[in-house]
């Protein structure tokens, strides 16, 4: 168990990335201030937040990486996960990856992203180091491995990577964004079985037919 010190340092941390995640998602990035963030966290000071992030940029990463489940899957369990058969994989990653939809403050800061980063450059590169960078690079990498193993066809991996990737990001859109009545009765675990289904079928080779 870390010290005790250890611990009070990360539990404000934490308690600072919840905050700062209710007010990027009700006021976006620009307008969010320091002030709204330590109010929002239940902390003293607004300087205070330079303790644990080194400026607002910092603590937007933060909460992009650790309130977004499919990159604390990356960041706790990517080498085991790449140890799993395809369908096992790319249904761990699938549902990890829609995870965020689950919870109201997150959909909020999936549009707070969406829309800041097509007005702020600084804003999407954060975004793209911290997840959809992490994200197909991890999922390269796997398809690769299988591909080079013989379990799936060989093609691009990076290409296969963006296809199954795709087809959640659509949903997402789709389901909240644009908010289409069907979109919205298909439930998050009937569409990542869909996708891996669809996908697989496309990438899996078939045993040869016997004579």
């Amino acid at each position: 168990m870390p010290p005790r010190d250890e611990q009070d340092f990360e539990s404000r941390r934490q308690q600072i990335i919840d905050g700062a995640l209710q007010v990027f998602a009700s006021k976006g990035f620009e307008k969010a201030t320091n002030k709204d963030i330590a109010t929002a966290a239940g902390i003293g000071s607004p300087g205070l937040i330079y303790h644990y992030f080194k400026d607002k940029n910092d603590l937007f990463g933060q909460v992009v990486e650790q309130r977004l489940p499919v990159l604390q899957l990356l960041s706790h369990s990517e080498e085991e996960i790449m140890t799993k058969p395809p369908q096992a994989a790319l249904t761990i990653f699938g549902k990890a990856f829609l995870e965020a939809l689950e919870n109201s403050k997150s959909v909020e800061f999936l549009k707070l992203m969406l829309s800041e980063v097509f007005r702020r450059p600084e804003v999407a590169q954060i975004v793209n180091n911290v997840g959809p960078s992490r994200s197909i690079s991890f999922l390269t990498r796997y398809l690769a491995k299988q591909i080079s193993a013989g379990a799936l066809k060989p093609m691009n991996p990076g290409a296969a990577a963006r296809c199954f990737i795709g087809s959640l990001v659509a949903y997402i859109l789709t389901r909240e964004v644009f908010r289409q009545p069907d979109a919205q009765q298909i439930s998050s675990d009937t569409m990542v079985a869909t996708a891996v289904e669809v996908f697989l079928q496309g990438m899996e080779i078939s045993p040869p037919a016997h004579e």
